[in-house]
């Protein structure tokens, strides 16, 4: 078999199931992208991340030698992205003190002002 765990392939995808997407690699090799190597977060639908005759790039992930499937991860590849993403957002934070220290200063005014609104 041409295919061996660790590898970087491109495939189309032939089918969406509610467990998974298939991928057609080439004329005798298919794989499943189970719901789980989707991504790390929840996935309500496969749809959302993966459509019918879309190219992808997966890494394969388990090789059967017995039927010559592959197990596929979408996941392992684009989770790149997110967190380059979440870098980005944290680099982009105000550099304000933000923590408890904040919280213990302005906790009398929160309450002098509640206490106003009770009396």
């Amino acid at each position: 078999m041409k295919y061996k765990t660790g590898m970087i392939v491109e495939g189309i995808i032939t089918g969406i199931q509610p467990y998974g997407a298939f991928v057609k690699l080439d004329d005798s090799t298919t794989g499943l992208i189970h719901i789980s190597e989707l991504s790390d977060n929840y996935v309500r639908a496969i749809e959302q991340y993966v459509c019918v005759n879309q190219r992808v790039i997966v890494k394969v992930i388990d090789v059967d030698k017995y039927n010559g499937q592959l197990r596929l991860s979408f996941k392992a590849i684009h989770q790149n992205l997110r967190k380059e993403t979440i870098r980005k957002k944290i680099k982009n934070l105000p550099d304000d003190n933000i923590g408890f220290e904040s919280i213990r200063e302005m906790l009398p005014k929160w309450i002098k002002e509640k206490s106003i609104w009770l009396n």
